[in-house]
């Protein structure tokens, strides 16, 4: 019990708001690497809803929005419809004013921070989102080992991808 809340007296504190995760993140991305490069993908799989619920036990996405102020996440069509409707616009008005393609042809928001962000840390349309931050930082899915460039990336800025990745470092 004292390992456990050595472990995440770091998040609970407040402490990884100063970036020192960041720190640990970083010296670790070879090691992160490694194990989802031959994961064992079962055991994993297994692990994540129970690591997911402990982490956003102890960290609070509103302390952080790394997230929105620095990313984007793509925009479907569906997503298009349903922002666009909520907001009163036309979807082609919607597009020119908030998005942009990128290198893969997908819609991204124009800027970042993302236009929904508050300054509380609070999304706009946190009800209508978009697919993509509905399911991030994707701690509870095969996602995270399946595309393990996008979960190395993510464990850089998201504190929850970096706790799911600790832990399953200390279970492999």
């Amino acid at each position: 019990m004292e390992e456990l809340k050595k472990d995440i007296s770091v998040f609970t504190s407040g402490e990884w708001r100063d970036a020192q995760w960041q720190k640990k993140a970083a010296t670790q991305y070879k090691t992160y690497a490694r194990m989802l490069q031959k994961p064992n993908k079962n055991k994993i799989l297994k692990q994540l809803p129970h690591l997911h619920e402990e982490a956003f036990s102890v960290i609070d996405c509103l302390n952080c929005a790394a997230c929105c102020k620095n990313y984007s996440p793509r925009f479907k069509t569906p997503d298009i419809k349903r922002i666009s409707k909520y907001l009163k616009m036309k979807e082609s008005t919607f597009i020119d004013t908030y998005l942009r393609l990128d290198e893969e042809g997908d819609y991204v928001v124009k800027q970042t921070p993302c236009p929904f962000l508050g300054s509380d840390n609070r999304c706009s349309i946190y009800t209508i989102r978009p697919s993509d931050c509905e399911r991030f930082p994707y701690t509870n899915e095969d996602v995270l080992i399946n595309r393990a460039r996008i979960t190395l990336k993510n464990s850089t800025f998201c504190p929850a991808v970096f706790f799911v990745l600790e832990k399953l470092l200390k279970t492999s």
